[in-house]
C-alpha cells in the first residue's frame, strides 16, 4: 500500500500531542513505519518559518501575508517530507494541517476565500489528509491545559487570544468536521488520557483495515483485467 495520512486538529490544549506520541508508539509496536510531523515546521524550512510565525513577528503584516507565510512553510513541509515519507509508504502523524489554516487565518473573518483555494491547492498539491482526528476540548478547559504546558513561558502568536477567539476556532473546526465526515472523526479529549488514546487507535485501525482491502480489490481486479 500506499503510505497514510493522519492529522490531528483542535484548539489550544487538546492534547494532540500527546495522543499523536501515544499512537505512534503503538502503530511501530504493530510494525509500521511512522513518520512524526507538525504545522507550521516539520521540514528545515518550515521550522525557519514557524519561528517567525509563532513569535508574532508576521502579524503585523496582516492576515494576508500571514496566511502566505503558513502556505510557503507548508509547500517545503509536503515536498520535503511528508511525500516522500507516503511514497515510502509509512504512516504519517502531523500535529496540524491545512485544516488550521482555514480556521486560524480565515474562519469567522470575512476573508476572502478565493484566497484560502488557491493557497490549498498550490501548497499541498493533491496530497490531502487520508483521516483527520479532530481532538475536541472546551476553550476554557483548553487554555488552562495550554496554560500549565508552558509554565512561565509566555503565550505565543496564537495561545494569546482570548476566550472566546479560542471557542470560535473551536466551533470552526467542528464545522469542518460536519461537512466532511468522510475525512474527519470527532473525538471527546475532555476525558482520561488513555480513554482518548484507545478511541483513536480504534478509529486508525478501522480504517487502515479498510485500505487494505481496497488495495487487494483493486489488485484483483486489475489482474482480472490482465
Amino acid at each position: 500500500m500506499t503510505g497514510y495520512l493522519v492529522t490531528f486538529e483542535g484548539g489550544e490544549g487538546g492534547g494532540k500531542s500527546t495522543q499523536i506520541a501515544r499512537l505512534a508508539a503503538y502503530l511501530r509496536n504493530l510494525g509500521h513505519d511512522v513518520l512524526i510531523t507538525r504545522e507550521p515546521g516539520g521540514s528545515p524550512g518550515a521550522e525557519a518559518v514557524r519561528h517567525i510565525i509563532l513569535s508574532g513577528l508576521a502579524e503585523e503584516l496582516g492576515p494576508d501575508w500571514e496566511a502566505v507565510l503558513f502556505a510557503a512553510a507548508r509547500a517545503d513541509h509536503v515536498g520535503q517530507l511528508i511525500r516522500p515519507a507516503l511514497d515510502r509508504g509509512d504512516i504519517v502523524l502531523c500535529d496540524r494541517f491545512h485544516d488550521s489554516t482555514r480556521v486560524y487565518q480565515f474562519a469567522g473573518q470575512g476573508r476572502d476565500l478565493s484566497l484560502l483555494e488557491r493557497l490549498e491547492r498550490a501548497t499541498l498539491a493533491g496530497t490531502y489528509p487520508d483521516l483527520t482526528i479532530v481532538i475536541d476540548v472546551p476553550a476554557e478547559i483548553g487554555g488552562e491545559r495550554a496554560r500549565k504546558r508552558r509554565g512561565n513561558a509566555g503565550a505565543d502568536r496564537f495561545e494569546k487570544d482570548d476566550q472566546s477567539i479560542q471557542e470560535a476556532r473551536r466551533q470552526a473546526f467542528l464545522k469542518i468536521a460536519e461537512n466532511e465526515p468522510e475525512r474527519c472523526v470527532v473525538v471527546d479529549g475532555n476525558r482520561p488520557v488513555e480513554t482518548v488514546a484507545a478511541d483513536i487507535r480504534a478509529i486508525v485501525e478501522d480504517r487502515l483495515e479498510a485500505k487494505r482491502f481496497e488495495a487487494i480489490d483493486r489488485s484483483l481486479k486489475l489482474g482480472q483485467k490482465r
